[in-house]
């Protein structure tokens, strides 16, 4: 294959998004550990950017003010290089994969220690444009012969 008929994507957003419109961010080595991060991401699954953006706002959550900057991100990616409308932008993958994990003692009672594991995350959301509404066909009114004035 020439050089000139490659496409210019990367890999990885060959693996998110494929050929369909749309962008993504990742924050990786967060220092939230990913059941926590998923729990957050859960929530936006499939809400509009500006719905999902205000609802990580207002989490009680930890982890909704690391997936609010990767959102920003996301959708900021969607606007520059996609030249796609914020409006029609919808959160369509989330991804939260395990990181590298710290490996901490805590010293214990009669000289012994405890292994403390801070955890680490990879998030990665994905956002693309509405999908359109098909319009289904009007129903076909059936021709069957009836018989008329009996009920």
């Amino acid at each position: 294959m020439p050089t000139t008929d490659r496409r210019r994507t990367s890999a990885r957003r060959e693996s998110l998004l494929g050929d369909q419109p749309g962008s993504f961010a990742s924050a990786r080595y967060q220092r939230i550990t990913p059941m926590k991060a998923r729990r957050v991401t859960q929530m936006i699954h499939g809400l509009p950017v500006d719905d999902a953006l205000s609802l990580l706002q207002f989490a009680p959550q930890s982890a909704a003010k690391t997936v609010y900057k990767v959102l920003e991100s996301a959708i900021a990616n969607a606007e520059t290089t996609e030249d796609l409308d914020r409006a029609s932008l919808v959160v369509s993958s989330c991804q939260v994969d395990e990181g590298p994990t710290m490996k901490r003692w805590r010293p214990r009672a009669q000289g012994r220690a405890t292994r403390i594991l801070k955890r680490t995350s990879h998030i990665t959301l994905v956002v693309t444009p509405r999908p359109e509404p098909v319009k289904a066909a009007p129903a076909k009114k059936s021709t069957t012969n009836r018989k008329k004035g009996k009920a």
